[in-house]
């Protein structure tokens, strides 16, 4: 049944009111049919709050940096909260999956053979919790299946909704055989290269997908957010498995990868940074403003964890503090990307001082 739909005022304020049902299609042009027909606007004031102000008198047009009247080039993402945890959670099961297969290729022995295994069920873990964010932004579970009905690999959404369908099956087949003998063994063997392969994509594609939009800020910097999300996922992937204890040789590979995780975190972010600022407009939004306040607390969390890593001594509680440090500071820099993403596209001056140049 179609959902219920109430009609509204448009443009209260001005002195010719629109009424409408939210959602504005003439029925003598255009047929209400479909999934579409069925959805109504949820809350309507913000829908008003993304909508443009109605003008109360003529905007001063600067001729220094000009716009079309102070009108945003561009609309804010409608995505909630859900995405920058699927970025964080993804992108730490991506890089889990990808650990687990490199200790596969280049380790032996009972207890890396156990480690990889726990890479892998901690990639199923992080796949399945991140689709399950995925899908509950898009509204409905079918709309995940349905960006399956075609592959498109210059899409980096259609692209990551077959990598994340690939992601879970192989690293469940990878978790539940790759210790097993004979077939059942060679085949989480081989599942396990495959889902490897899978987690590499999942931890790095949400950055291209990012640098892939016409916001300001990320197009700029296009070229260093991919190695952003992937040093990120590396570095979270390595905090989570440092809050458990694992065998001398596990624990030095976790390290290892969680130093080089956090260190490219760190010099990614300041690469983004060089990169957006070269047109000063639009790097604006990484040095003021509440967004810009969250992100510099993620390089300051970051750089924390580094330093307590480095300092003397191998305690555990200086192992899991570093790990605290890294969690917090991976988290806020993907809610940093969801609020600069917004704040870049509200600023009109932004988009078309890019354009001039």
């Amino acid at each position: 049944m179609p959902a219920e739909v109430h009609e509204s005022k448009r443009y209260p304020e001005t002195v010719d009111p629109v009424a409408t049902d939210r959602r504005d299609i003439d029925t003598s042009i255009g047929t209400l049919s479909g999934e579409a027909a069925e959805q109504a606007a949820k809350r309507a004031e913000q829908v008003e709050r993304l909508a443009p102000k109605p003008w109360t008198q003529v905007a001063l047009v600067e001729q220094e940096s000009p716009t079309y009247y102070d009108r945003p080039l561009l609309k804010e993402s409608v995505w909630s909260v859900d995405i920058p945890l699927y970025y964080y959670v993804g992108g730490a099961a991506g890089a889990a999956l990808a650990l687990g297969a490199a200790v596969q290729v280049s380790g032996s022995g009972r207890d890396l053979r156990s480690f990889a295994q726990q890479c892998h069920w901690m990639g199923v873990a992080g796949s399945s919790i991140g689709a399950a964010f995925l899908i509950h932004d898009l509204g409905r579970p079918e709309r995940f299946l349905f960006m399956l009905r075609v592959f498109r690999p210059t899409s980096p959404m259609n692209l990551g909704a077959w990598i994340l369908s690939g992601a879970a099956p192989t690293a469940i087949a990878t978790a539940l055989f790759i210790n097993r003998r004979g077939l059942l063994g060679w085949l989480g063997e081989s599942a396990g290269y495959a889902s490897g392969v899978f987690g590499a994509a999942l931890a790095t594609y949400t950055g291209v997908l990012v640098a892939n939009s016409a916001v300001p800020v990320w197009q700029e910097a296009r070229r260093w957010m991919p190695p952003l999300f992937a040093s990120s996922a590396m570095a979270s992937a390595a905090a989570i498995l440092d809050l458990f204890d694992h065998p001398r040789r596990a624990q030095r590979i976790v390290q290892a990868f969680g130093t080089v995780g956090r260190v490219g975190e760190v010099a990614s972010g300041r690469m983004v940074e060089a990169s957006a600022s070269r047109i000063a407009k639009v790097g604006e939004v990484l040095h003021s403003g509440a967004p810009a306040k969250l992100w510099n607390v993620a390089k300051v969390l970051t750089t924390a964890s580094l330093v307590v890593t480095f300092l003397p001594g191998k305690s555990r509680g200086k192992r899991r503090l570093a790990a605290v440090l890294a969690t917090a500071g991976s988290l806020c820099l993907r809610f940093a990307v969801h609020y600069v993403t917004n704040a870049s596209a509200r600023d009109p001056r932004a988009s078309f001082e890019q354009q001039r140049h």
